[in-house]
């Protein structure tokens, strides 16, 4: 009796698949094969230049650098000397303000201590004179008994120098004596020249302008 060799002529049992030879699989995958939407993208071949910088492009990283640096301390300096000079110019001014007050702010009641006021606030010749003058001056300021107030108007500095500033001001003064029901006021223009004396300044001579 012959036998058929192809699998189709024998029944299967129950449950078992046909064997399939790898000749008759079309559809078979290899492992050469892969399923699609699997494929790994390969990045391009990327040129990095790892060159060092040359020497030029170094030489103008380092001159922009030095002039910021340069620029920097330049500006630094400047807003130091500007601040300096503010407060130079401010010192100036709060001194001829303080003498200006201190020569037309006087009572007969508080004369002496009036006068050391006066004398604190000022050097050089003008003190001297002021000192030398100081008794008489208390002496007619008490036959009278008169009391002035005065009180600064405007006040600006016309000339400034590093050691020395000329200050003009305007300064209302009210002045009581014995016997003058009511204070008499008077208008005064003043020219105080300041001078520094170590941290501060102090007046150095003191005019009356028109």
């Amino acid at each position: 009796m012959a036998v058929d060799a192809h699998a189709a002529d024998f029944p299967l049992d129950e449950g078992e698949e046909p064997a399939v030879n790898d000749a008759d699989r079309g559809d078979v995958q290899t492992s050469d094969d892969k399923t699609p939407g699997t494929e790994q993208a390969h990045p391009k071949n990327v040129v990095v230049d790892a060159r060092p910088a040359s020497g030029l492009t170094l030489a103008a990283c380092a001159a922009v650098v030095a002039g910021l640096a340069g620029l920097t301390g330049w500006l630094g300096y400047q807003h130091y000397q500007s601040h300096q000079a503010q407060q130079r110019h401010n010192v100036f001014l709060q001194a001829a303000r303080q003498a200006a007050l201190n020569l037309t702010t006087i009572s007969y009641r508080e004369a002496g201590a009036d006068v050391a006021r006066i004398l604190d606030s000022a050097t050089g010749q003008f003190r001297d004179d002021f000192q030398q003058r100081s008794q008489p001056f208390i002496e007619v300021v008490n036959k009278a008994q008169s009391t002035s107030v005065g009180t600064i108007i405007d006040a600006g500095v016309q000339s400034e120098q590093d050691n020395q500033a000329q200050v003009l001001l305007a300064v209302n003064v009210d002045t009581s004596l014995a016997g003058t029901p009511e204070p008499q006021p008077r208008a005064w223009r003043m020219r105080v020249t300041v001078q520094r004396v170590g941290s501060g300044a102090k007046a150095s001579n003191v005019e009356f302008v028109p």
